[in-house]
């Protein structure tokens, strides 16, 4: 499951990789205008969405519950997973033995009990990954918030979600998590 959260954190990555492209430029252009003019005291933050979304508190939760409601159909895949890898032992093992009638009809059980676990395992997965993409998007929602509220109390011009490097000092990460953490879910 963590897996399946790396993979949707990387999927909204991609979808913020526009938007970033827009903060540099206004980052770019806060910057030659600030050399143009006698003094201009640009504030620019970081924020790591990999970290919000892996220590934040309502992440944390939100993973747990996912679990959760997820755990019992994971479960019943493995089952069927165990046991889809023992008729295939048997059959490989009694293939010699047994008819050519009776190993076909075997082989075709087999083959419609694959079918049906590759369809389990991706109905699976596609409601996972949704599941955790609802979450996700509420978290998300919930940061952006808290990220401008920072914003503005801080007086910040500009806050960039992607970078190569960000210097610790101009990382504000934590500050998203601590009040993340102690922000009621309900309250936006």
């Amino acid at each position: 499951m963590r897996r399946n959260a790396q993979r949707c954190a990387a999927t909204m990555r991609q979808e913020t990789k526009v938007r970033m492209l827009h903060y540099w430029v206004l980052a770019a252009l806060l910057g030659f205008a600030g050399a143009g003019s006698a003094q201009v005291d640009s504030r620019i933050g970081f924020v790591n969405l990999d970290r919000i979304l892996r220590d934040a508190a309502p992440a944390q939760r939100a993973e747990k519950k996912i679990q959760g409601e997820f755990s019992k159909r994971e479960q019943d895949l493995a089952k069927l997973a165990e046991q889809l890898k023992r008729t295939q032992e048997t059959l490989e093992k009694n293939a010699m033995t047994m008819s050519e009638t009776d190993r076909r009809n075997r082989e075709r059980d087999f083959g419609e009990m694959n079918r049906e676990f590759q369809r389990k395992q991706r109905e699976f997965r596609e409601d996972l990954n949704q599941r955790r993409n609802e979450e996700l998007s509420g978290i998300l929602e919930r940061a952006n918030r808290v990220v401008r509220q920072i914003a503005e109390a801080e007086k910040f011009d500009v806050i960039l979600q992607e970078a190569v490097y960000a210097s610790p000092r101009i990382d504000i990460t934590d500050k998203v998590i601590r009040t993340l953490d102690d922000t009621p879910p309900g309250k936006k």
